[in-house]
């Protein structure tokens, strides 16, 4: 009998938190965990309970990505505004997209912390595997990946699937992020 989806996320929780308390700090003095995957894979449910159990601040790719088409923007964004200055022990403070006006709005200071944690395709770039201390990867099948996502995000996603799936192909063909990963959690 497989595990409900409550005993799924402690356990990969569990596991995670355990393989990541003897990381070294990555960013300065702070340990950033990256947890990336394909859309609808689970990242933002894992990342947010791995996050409480570390008492770290969360931040989500999907506030900067600047649109559907901002993935590489984003990558630069998190290494710009948030890993760099954490690495030279200055505050970092992101921006959020907003996706109704297309365009950055309001800004958001990283909390201090002993951690950070980070999650959503593009956080396992070989660009930021230097100010991270780990990347886990969720494996998920695309068919439970899509019922997933447009569950979680409706119509609103829909019209998008195959276009960021697009997007994720070519970054994961150049990225080769599931083969560089330091924790892979399967969940599906």
């Amino acid at each position: 009998m497989e595990p409900s989806r409550g005993e799924w996320l402690e356990n990969a929780v569990d596991r995670v938190v355990a393989w990541a308390r003897d990381r070294e700090p990555s960013a300065g003095k702070r340990r950033v965990l990256a947890v990336e995957g394909r859309s609808g894979s689970g990242k933002t449910t894992l990342a947010a309970e791995v996050a409480e159990r570390l008492g770290a601040p969360l931040v989500h790719m999907d506030d900067l990505y600047a649109g559907w088409d901002g993935l590489e923007q984003a990558v630069t964004a998190l290494r710009e505004w948030v890993l760099e200055p954490l690495a030279r022990e200055r505050p970092a403070v992101w921006r959020r997209w907003d996706w109704v006006a297309h365009e950055y709005a309001e800004e958001h200071r990283v909390p201090e912390a002993d951690w950070l944690v980070v999650e959503g395709v593009g956080t396992g770039a070989g660009v930021l595997r230097p100010y991270t201390c780990g990347v886990v990867w969720l494996n998920s099948p695309t068919a439970l990946r899509k019922r997933r996502a447009l569950a979680r995000d409706g119509q609103t996603y829909a019209p998008h699937w195959e276009r960021w799936a697009a997007h994720e192909e070519v970054f994961y063909a150049a990225e080769n992020v599931s083969a560089n990963a330091d924790l892979i959690i399967e969940n599906g």
